[in-house]
């Protein structure tokens, strides 16, 4: 199927050109996050169509994101079509009953989660070695917990390593795409707030602690730097260490999912104990993390003030 498209992506020229954004030098297939989406409608007519309003709602926030890697899009068309997308998915989860107020938060966050998965699809390997911290990890609750069908999950699974064999490469053969970094935000998100729901533990949110931290921190230091946080740029700590400061790409990309399942690892532990432990566990994390993240630009800055004296 990749492949094909593949052939598809070449006749029509859907390719990502480098620019001054770019963490790329060569002319690369844009949209192979699609074989994510494409798995999800396979499923669904292999496995008795389950999730038919988490389905629509994959399918129209995918088309969109799609038409936009092909010609960008006005940011209203998008946002009407992301509210209708997070509407289905909230229908899908049950939640339509609540008071609207939480409603609103909710589609707020899923909103805000999703294009913040988007900006942190930047270096090769990154989105789907991610993706698959968090995958691997439910995978291993619903063993035992059964939130979500396992075929589900293990579909989803085999699209993340397909996908990574053509991505996870010095030079990529593709990119994932807003199709591609999209749509798994959304899947993901399905499949840990199905958790969520069954388990009321809301601190499995922090199975993406580590996308979290980098994309609120960089969005409050360019706040306090004056700067349109709209715009396009390179200021994401992963793009910071993968190109002013020379690490390789991939093993940042390694590093973040590395770390994820480490904190993943924590908060199944953590879920096990009282509340108020669990509280002085999440305080200690997001300190250690924001810490981090603060520490490593700091160093970075640093060298960069050196080299340019």
């Amino acid at each position: 199927m990749i492949i094909l498209y593949f052939r598809i992506a070449s006749q029509y020229n859907i390719i990502d050109h480098p620019n001054k954004r770019s963490s790329h030098s060569k002319v690369t297939i844009r949209g192979g996050g699609i074989i994510f989406p494409v798995a999800v409608i396979l499923y669904f007519v292999i496995y008795n169509f389950h999730y038919p309003y988490f389905l629509l709602g994959l399918i129209l926030i995918s088309l969109i994101s799609f038409l936009d890697d092909l010609h960008t899009l006005n940011n209203k068309i998008r946002l009407v079509v992301h509210l209708i997308a997070v509407a289905l998915l909230i229908y899908q989860w049950n939640l339509h009953s609540m008071p609207w107020y939480w409603l609103i938060a909710a589609t707020i966050f899923v909103i805000g989660t999703i294009n913040a998965c988007n900006f942190m699809d930047g270096i090769n390997g990154l989105t789907g070695l991610y993706s698959l911290s968090i995958i691997s990890s439910l995978m291993f609750l619903n063993a035992s917990l059964h939130f979500i069908d396992q075929d589900f999950l293990m579909v989803v699974t085999i699209s993340l390593f397909i996908f990574l064999y053509f991505n996870f490469r010095r030079t990529a053969v593709c990119f994932a795409g807003d199709v591609g970094s999209i749509s798994i935000a959304f899947i993901v998100l399905f499949a840990i707030g199905n958790l969520i729901l069954l388990t009321h533990q809301i601190i499995y949110i922090l199975f993406l602690a580590v996308y979290g931290t980098d994309s609120v921190l960089t969005i409050i230091m360019r706040i306090r730097n004056k700067e349109n946080i709209f715009q396009p740029h390179r200021s994401h700590l992963y793009q910071l260490l993968g190109n002013e400061r020379g690490f390789m790409q991939r093993g940042v990309a390694v590093s973040y999912a590395v770390l994820q399942i480490l904190i993943n690892i924590l908060i199944i532990w953590a879920v096990k104990q009282n509340i108020v432990d669990q509280f002085a566990i999440v305080i200690i994390l997001l300190l250690l993390l924001s810490f981090s993240y603060y520490l490593i630009r700091y160093f970075i800055n640093r060298r960069t003030l050196n080299l340019k004296g």
